[in-house]
């Protein structure tokens, strides 16, 4: 007998990283066991972190045994068809204790070519802000592949890149090519393509516990970059109760929804919906059940779920594909 499906929370994937702190715990409950805890990947079907179910009488089974059980109930008709069997996206939270890498990440077309992957396109959200906290995108002006390479062999490619004071509720969307970096002292919630690919850059000249220096990528990166300055700060309404519009692009559509009662959703089964909890706590009212969550949580509602409440009071990112 199949089971029905319903609103799925997934267990955390945490991921140790040179510029990971103990934020994902302190500020999202997560169950940290480094303190260097960068990443929390949240819903993913990356091969070797495929995402499994922790709640519910799917309990145990991995994001891709559904998919490969019931596509269409669980991605949505117009999304399988885009897609196949692949879930398009990845779900992440992130501590920086210190900058990460100033990085880039290809477009589609380079990381079918190269990777057999898609591209990276990416969006954040500001959960926490340090007061000295900023992100780097993009350039400071239009540049070129000459005038980068300059600075980047002379130590100095930070001077010609965009330096943005960053602050909770600040929302940044990152098209492929983009070259950026959070800097320390923020957790960030972040949406993307699924793909694990990165080209660095520049890593600040650091190093691991054993002294080594990470990877660079200069030579594939020169193609992958976007040399023109670029706007990716999204700024976004708040009306109440209302899914207000932040992102819509081919990749995925995010709103921004602060709740403050009951909303009715109704959808038509084309794709799945996600929603990561930002600040406060909600449910979700289902077939007589309530589901809920709180901030740092995130769950995937199949496409085959029409109908249900979000009750509470809470900052809500929702995400699906259009």
């Amino acid at each position: 007998m199949s089971i029905k499906n319903y609103p799925l929370q997934f267990e955390p994937i945490l991921k140790e990283r040179i510029w990971g702190g103990e934020k994902l715990n302190t500020v999202l409950n997560k169950p940290i066991v480094s303190k260097i805890t960068g990443e929390s990947w949240e819903l993913s079907t990356v091969e070797g972190d495929v995402s499994v179910v922790s709640n519910g009488k799917l309990k145990g089974k991995s994001l891709t045994e559904l998919i490969e059980k019931s596509p269409k109930a669980i991605l949505g008709t117009k999304v399988y068809e885009r897609f196949g069997n692949q879930f398009p996206l990845l779900f992440k939270y992130l501590d920086a204790r210190e900058d990460l890498s100033i990085q880039v990440h290809p477009n589609d077309k380079l990381a079918k070519e190269r990777h057999n992957s898609f591209g990276k396109t990416e969006m954040w959200y500001v959960m926490q802000a340090d007061d000295d906290a900023r992100i780097i995108v993009g350039f400071k002006e239009d540049s070129s592949k000459e005038e980068y390479l300059e600075n980047l062999n002379n130590n100095t490619l930070v001077s010609i890149l965009d330096d943005v004071k960053a602050k909770a509720g600040d929302l940044f969307f990152l098209e492929t090519g983009t070259v950026h970096a959070i800097g320390a002292g923020l957790v960030v919630a972040e949406i993307q393509q699924t793909s694990d690919i990165t080209y660095r850059l520049y890593d600040f000249d650091r190093t691991d516990a054993q002294g080594n220096k990470r990877e660079l990528h200069v030579d594939l990166a020169l193609d992958a970059i976007n040399y023109n300055k670029v706007d990716t700060h999204k700024k976004y309404e708040m009306i109440q109760n209302q899914s207000n519009v932040v992102v819509d692009c081919p990749y995925f559509t995010t709103n921004f929804i602060p709740l403050d009662g009951t909303i009715d959703v109704s959808r038509n089964g084309e794709t799945f919906t996600v929603y990561m909890c930002i600040e406060g706590s909600f449910g979700i009212r289902y077939e007589n059940e309530i589901y809920k969550y709180k901030k740092g949580d995130t769950v995937l509602l199949p496409a085959d779920i029409s109908d249900y409440m979000l009750d509470g009071y809470a900052s809500v990112l929702e995400v699906y594909i259009s």
